[in-house]
C-alpha cells in the first residue's frame, strides 16, 4: 500500500452486522479492513499482523474499548485507535483521547465521512510512527542516550557531562546517529522524535 492513508485496519464490534458494514465502508475505500467480534482472537494473533488503525466499540463483553486500547498498545504502541459507541459520554470521550490515546470518539449510528477521516489519519500517523521507528532502531543503546538528549535541546558539552564521557565522543556519537536516521541536522532529528 503505498497510499500513505490507505492501510491495515481492524473493526472489533460485539454486534456482527455493524462490524462488517464498517469493514466493507473501510474497503471500498482502499483500506484492507477485517472485522471481529471479540477482541480477544484479535489480541491472540495482532503481534503477527498488526494494523495501521484499529475501529473498536467501546462498550464489549468481557474486555471493553479502554482495555483492549491499553492491551494492544502494550504489543504495539504504533497502531491509531478510534472509538466508537452508542451511548456516548463526555467522560468516555475525554477518556478515549487522554487516558487511551484514541484518535476520535465516534458515536453511533456512525458519520460516515468522519469514520474515513479518522482513519486516513490514523493510518498516516501510525506509518510515520512505524518509519520513525525503524529509523532510529538502528541506533546503539549509547547512541539513543545521545538522540535523547540531543531532541531535547542539549548542547555536547551538556551530554558529555551527563554522559560522562568526551565531547568528541558525543561528535561521533552524533555523527553516526544522523547518519544512521538518514537525517541532516538536529531540527530533522527533532522531527523524527515527535
Amino acid at each position: 500500500m503505498t497510499d500513505p492513508t490507505r492501510g491495515l485496519v481492524y473493526v472489533v464490534d460485539d454486534d456482527r452486522d455493524l462490524g462488517a458494514a464498517v469493514a466493507r465502508l473501510l474497503g471500498r475505500h482502499g483500506h484492507v479492513a477485517e472485522p471481529f467480534l471479540d477482541p480477544v482472537p484479535l489480541l491472540a494473533v495482532y503481534g503477527q499482523a498488526p494494523a495501521h488503525c484499529i475501529v473498536t466499540d467501546v462498550m464489549m463483553g468481557d474486555i471493553d474499548g479502554f482495555d483492549f486500547a491499553d492491551r494492544v498498545r502494550a504489543v504495539d504502541p504504533t497502531v491509531a485507535i478510534v472509538f466508537m459507541t452508542a451511548w456516548p459520554t463526555t467522560a468516555n470521550a475525554v477518556d478515549a483521547v487522554r487516558r487511551y490515546g484514541g484518535l476520535d470518539y465516534l458515536e453511533k449510528p456512525i458519520d460516515e465521512d468522519r469514520l474515513l477521516a479518522a482513519v486516513c489519519e490514523g493510518v498516516a500517523w501510525s506509518k510515520t510512527q512505524r518509519s520513525a521507528l525503524a529509523r532510529t532502531a538502528a541506533l546503539t543503546p549509547r547512541q539513543r542516550q545521545v538522540f535523547d538528549l540531543l531532541v531535547k535541546g542539549h548542547n555536547n558539552q551538556a551530554i558529555a557531562a551527563a554522559l560522562a564521557i568526551s565531547p568528541k565522543t558525543v561528535e561521533d556519537h552524533r555523527a553516526a546517529i544522523v547518519a544512521k536516521t538518514g537525517t541532516n541536522g538536529i531540527a530533522q532529528l527533532i522531527a523524527l522524535a515527535r
